[in-house]
């Protein structure tokens, strides 16, 4: 059977998750920026002193930090079950199409990683993806416990997992080290570092995959119960879950913020099995935040005012490989000194204005190529990897839904 590469019907679109994403890009760009301006290499003293800041980068602790790429995982997740429901339809294999589409991530990823910018999240995505095949057919409840369980674990894995791994640098020799060569104007100095790290990232950031797979597997669970793509059907789940997820974020950062005096007042309580308990529990909040974003979102999308404003994020998010790539290849054009060189010394400030003009490209950008063409560039080199075939890319008088995908 010829594997078609045409785009999806109109009915197998979901406009809200399509501006979800996009929305999810935003805050992504966002903490990436933060590292692609060197200004997360820095340390607080030789950080700009003036409060705008301290008042940008605690906002970003807040409501941005590890909540956005929280929204983009579980959106991940959810993809899966969105390929696997669409190839059942079909009768074709799934897992094999899905096995395809991560061997090119894990490609495009790597590629990304080593020549572009060590902070890559898509080598890390292709591996952790293939670990969601065991789960394909396992129950909700499992899929819950362990998307929750498994987000909580690294804490408790840590003391055996530092003890496994080989010495490495520490993380401020490497941010040192890293704001010398990102601000070289020598482009072998800055190629030959970010490959250095991109490699200690990878192993000292290991924790990085229980934070995916965890994700990966909630949003898993909420795309094979609809949730996202037909929110009327599941009003009360949804208005509980936003609810309880908002609960658990405000518990959670509570927490964070009495956590240290109790245990100084208390010192019965100053014991590692309730500090490793305190470290589980403060990893809650984030997922919670990134929950509730999701739900909050599509709850508000499916009202008609609001989903006419919230639906020029869709192209964006339709086109977020393209998107997040070329966000990394702005950020250093910028600020790296093989580019600009604006670096890190204006503070955060220079930060977010670059941050509002490089999304304000790219949501332009992605509605015109959008009207004239049928895929982003990278999504459609994606496609033609994946599929073997090269898939039309102009839009035009052909008919758009081709009968066989």
């Amino acid at each position: 059977m010829k594997l078609d590469s045409g785009p999806r019907p109109p009915s197998e679109r979901h406009d809200a998750i399509d501006a979800l994403r996009g929305f999810a890009l935003l805050g992504v760009c966002m903490v990436n920026l933060v590292s692609l301006s060197l200004y997360e290499f820095l340390d607080p003293q030789q950080q700009p002193g003036h409060g705008f800041d301290a008042l940008a980068s605690e906002a970003m602790d807040w409501l941005v930090n590890i909540k956005f790429i929280t929204l983009f995982s579980l959106l991940f997740g959810l993809g899966f079950a969105l390929q696997l429901e669409r190839a059942s339809a079909r009768g074709q294999d799934g897992v094999r199409r899905y096995v395809r589409r991560l061997v090119v991530l894990l490609a495009i990823g790597a590629a990304h990683a080593w020549f572009v910018w060590w902070g890559d999240i898509l080598f890390t995505y292709a591996i952790v993806g293939l670990l969601m095949i065991p789960f394909r057919n396992a129950s909700d409840r499992i899929l819950l416990i362990a998307g929750l369980v498994v987000a909580m674990l690294p804490p408790l894995l840590a003391p055996a997992v530092r003890a496994a791994l080989p010495e490495l640098a520490t993380q401020a020799a490497m941010y040192g080290r890293a704001l010398e060569a990102f601000s070289s104007p020598s482009w072998s100095q800055a190629f030959a570092f970010n490959m250095e790290m991109s490699g200690w990232a990878r192993i000292s950031n290991w924790a990085l995959v229980c934070f995916v797979l965890g994700r990966f597997l909630l949003g898993y669970w909420a795309g094979r119960k609809g949730l996202l793509q037909s929110p009327d059907r599941h009003l009360p789940l949804l208005r509980r879950i936003l609810a309880g997820a908002l609960v658990a974020w405000l518990l959670s950062s509570l927490l964070s913020l009495v956590q240290a005096p109790m245990r100084a007042v208390w010192p019965a309580i100053d014991v590692e099995p309730v500090k490793m308990a305190i470290r589980m529990l403060l990893r809650v909040g984030p997922l919670a935040l990134g929950i509730a974003y999701a739900v909050g979102f599509v709850l508000l999308f499916r009202k008609p005012a609001w989903s006419r404003r919230l639906a020029f994020l869709a192209p964006l998010g339709r086109m977020a490989l393209t998107n997040y790539l070329t966000q990394s290849l702005i950020g250093i054009a910028l600020f790296y000194g093989i580019g600009l060189g604006l670096g890190p010394a204006h503070g955060m400030a220079v930060v977010l204005l670059a941050w509002a003009l490089v999304l304000a490209l790219q949501i332009a950008w992605s509605h015109w190529w959008l009207e004239r063409f049928r895929y982003g560039p990278v999504e459609w080199l994606w496609r033609w990897l994946t599929y073997g075939e090269r898939p039309r890319l102009l839009r035009g008088s052909i008919a758009e839904v081709d009968p066989v995908h």
